[in-house]
């Protein structure tokens, strides 16, 4: 998400050590993690709101799911898999292989 590494990651906690000091580092980690976790609360809370007010059919819906690019991703995915099953049909009715020794038919008002 962040493409942050090890090497980042240790610069980054190296900044803080010099700038906050080591006393109170440990404090606004603390404080961090709990910002997290209320927010991680506040979007389950949101996410089981809009699951009740849409009703039952909704009952599997994530919040990612509602990315646009996520929701055109499943269309295209949904027409591209309906194409191929329409091209299967159409590739198989009515044509057979011939037989041995079968001429194929031949319209000479065609050619």
């Amino acid at each position: 998400m962040f493409d942050v590494g090890l090497a980042e990651l240790a610069v980054i906690a190296l900044v803080a050590i010099f700038v906050f000091g080591p006393d109170r580092l440990p404090e606004l980690a603390k404080q961090a993690g709990a910002m997290l976790r209320k927010a991680r609360d506040f979007a389950n809370s949101a996410r089981d709101e809009l699951r009740d007010e849409l009703g039952p059919e909704f009952s599997d819906l994530e919040l990612r799911d509602l990315d646009p690019r996520t929701i055109v991703r499943k269309h295209i995915m949904e027409a591209m898999e309906d194409a191929e099953g329409e091209q299967a049909a159409t590739r198989t009715k009515g044509k057979r292989p011939l037989d041995d020794g079968e001429v194929p038919p031949y319209d000479s008002d065609a050619t």
